[in-house]
C-alpha cells in the first residue's frame, strides 16, 4: 500500500489518502475482473475462496461475518449458499472513479473494488482505498544524542480512531509520503516519508520522517569538576562526585510553533539534577525536557548534573 499525507499550513491536520497497487504476475491476462483484497491473516485456503465469492456489498447491507465454530462442514455449506446468491447478483457501477468497499470479517477485512478492472500479465494498477480530510496529527521534534547523533528527528503521529477522523477499518502497512500546503494556491513542499506496519483500529502510530535542518539543538559542556572524595584506610579513593554543567541552545527557524523533546542520558543510575526543575524523569538514567517554541525563536536551558561514584552511591539524595 502507498499513502500520501498533505499537512495544512499550521501542520495541525492532514489529508490522508491511501492507495493499493494490484500487480498481475499470474501468467494470464485478466479482463473485466472483480478485484478483492484481504487485510489480515486467513489460515485456510477454502476460507479465501469463500471470501472471494461473497456477494457484492454495493448499495446494500454487507453479509455478516462468517463464524467457523461449528466446523468445516457448516462453513462449506454457508460458502456454497453465498456462491449461489452471488451468481444471480450484478453490482451497480457508478461509472466514476472506482471506490473500495470495506467489510468487517472477524479479525480481518475484505476490500472490494467497485466495478471491474482489466489487468494484463506483468502490469500493475494503483487504486485509491480511502481519502480522509482533517486527520488530527501531532508533530514532534526529538533530540537524543546517543540514538540520533547530533541531528534533530521529526516525528508525525496520529491514531486510527473516530476522534482523528479514521477508525473505520485497520490501515494496511505501507509507505507514507508527507507534504505540506505552503500557500492558498495548493503548492506543496516535501516534508518526509516513513514506512509503517499494519495499524489496527484504535491504535496510534508514530512515524519517523527523518532528520531536519530547520530545528537545531546544541548542547555544550560549560563546566566540569570532581569533589566529595572518599578514601579507604590505605588512602585509596573509593568514592567521589562528578559535577557537570550543561547549556543547551534550541533554535527554531521555522515559520510555525513547534514542540521539541530533548532526552539526556547519564552514565549511571546514581545522579542528581539541579539548577532546572523543568524536566521529567524518563527512566532510571534518562531525563526529558519538552520545549514549546514560537516561530523563528531561540531558547537556552541549563542544568547541573551530579553523578555519584563508588561509595558515594549510598549518599544519593532521595
Amino acid at each position: 500500500a502507498f499513502y500520501m499525507g498533505t499537512l495544512t499550513e499550521n501542520e495541525e491536520k492532514m489529508r490522508l489518502q491511501g492507495y493499493v497497487r494490484v500487480t498481475n504476475n499470474s501468467g494470464e491476462d485478466y479482463e473485466n475482473a472483480q478485484v478483492r483484497l484481504i487485510v489480515g491473516q486467513v489460515h485456510l485456503i477454502d476460507q479465501i475462496a469463500a471470501l472471494a465469492r461473497r456477494q457484492y456489498p454495493y448499495d446494500r447491507p454487507g453479509e455478516g461475518p462468517i463464524y467457523y465454530s461449528e466446523g468445516r462442514g457448516m462453513f462449506l455449506k454457508e460458502a456454497k449458499a453465498l456462491i449461489t446468491d452471488a451468481e444471480s447478483y450484478t453490482p451497480p457501477y457508478s461509472g466514476t472513479t472506482p471506490q473500495i468497499i470495506k467489510e468487517g470479517l472477524s479479525e480481518y477485512f475484505l476490500y472490494t473494488i467497485e466495478g471491474t478492472e482489466t489487468i494484463e500479465n506483468g502490469w500493475s494498477k494503483r487504486l485509491i482505498s480511502f481519502d480522509k480530510e482533517d486527520v488530527n496529527v501531532v508533530n514532534l521534534y526529538k533530540y537524543e544524542e546517543e540514538r540520533y547523533g547530533s541531528s534533530v528527528i521529526r516525528f508525525l503521529s496520529f491514531k486510527n480512531d473516530e476522534k482523528h477522523n479514521l477508525g473505520e477499518t485497520p490501515i494496511p502497512g505501507g509507505m507514507l509520503k508527507v507534504y505540506r500546503n505552503v500557500d492558498k494556491d495548493g503548492h506543496l513542499s516535501y516534508t518526509g516519508q516513513s514506512d509503517f506496519k499494519y495499524i489496527p483500529v484504535n491504535e496510534e502510530v508514530e512515524l519517523n520522517l527523518g532528520s531536519v535542518a530547520n530545528v537545531v539543538v546544541e548542547p555544550k559542556l560549560m563546566d566540569f569538576r570532581t569533589e566529595n572524595y572518599r578514601f579507604d584506610s590505605p588512602g585509596n579513593i573509593i568514592g567521589w562526585d562528578e559535577v557537570r554543567t550543561y547549556q543547551i541552545e534550541i533554535r527554531n527557524t521555522r515559520d510555525i510553533p513547534i514542540k521539541v523533546e530533548i532526552k539526556r542520558n547519564f552514565p549511571t543510575q546514581f545522579w542528581q539534577v539541579t539548577g532546572n526543575d523543568d524536566y521529567e524523569e524518563y527512566d532510571s538514567d534518562t531525563i526529558k525536557f519538552t520545549i514549546e517554541m514560537q516561530p523563528e525563536s531561540k531558547q537556552t536551558l541549563t542544568y547541573t548534573l551530579r553523578t555519584f561514584h563508588g561509595t558515594r552511591e549510598d549518599d544519593v539524595p532521595k
